[in-house]
């Protein structure tokens, strides 16, 4: 499962399914009860299926393509697990919407969606060619723990606008 929610195109109702991956935990109490927040707040009429990967330990001697590399190998295994889905990859470098924006944007797309957050060092370029479009949340640059609630509460935007709830000002 992914997240789900009605969209509505006159009398049909379509799902839209986002699957979301991610490297690293959240370790801090405060993340956590934000995350929650934003699954309580879309369990109405969302489902979310987060992939939680391990992320790579690094030092500063470490090469951070070869950690990007392992951490990619990682994330392609459970690409595996939603082939012909839409590829979306949050990098600093790519596009950027306002919210308005964004909820059209996945508002119109009719496939099944995945979005990856890399960990402290990004993602591998390999994952990066592969998707269908980079996004970027802002650019400032944010931690990956803060880039995952960012991301939660857009999609929770994103449902509030298309549903025409009173959310966004």
């Amino acid at each position: 499962m992914g997240l789900l929610f009605l969209k509505n195109f006159g009398t049909i109702n379509y799902m839209l399914n986002i699957n979301i991956i991610v490297l690293g935990k959240l370790k801090e109490e405060y993340w956590l009860d934000a995350e929650a927040e934003y699954l309580k707040r879309l369990a109405p009429f969302a489902k979310i299926k987060i992939y939680e990967l391990r992320e790579e330990s690094f030092g500063e001697k470490d090469s951070p393509e070869q950690i990007k590399k392992k951490e990619a190998l990682k994330i392609l295994k459970v690409l595996e697990k939603v082939k012909n889905a839409y590829l979306i990859a949050l990098d600093e470098t790519g596009k950027e919407y306002s919210s308005t924006e964004f909820s059209k944007h996945l508002h119109k797309l009719q496939e099944e969606i995945v979005i990856i957050l890399g960990g402290p060092l990004g993602l591998h370029d390999s994952i990066k060619n592969s998707a269908k479009e980079t996004i970027s949340l802002s650019r400032f640059t944010f931690t990956h723990q803060m880039a995952r609630i960012i991301l939660l509460e857009q999609i929770y935007r994103a449902a509030m606008i298309n549903a025409g709830r009173k959310y966004h000002y």
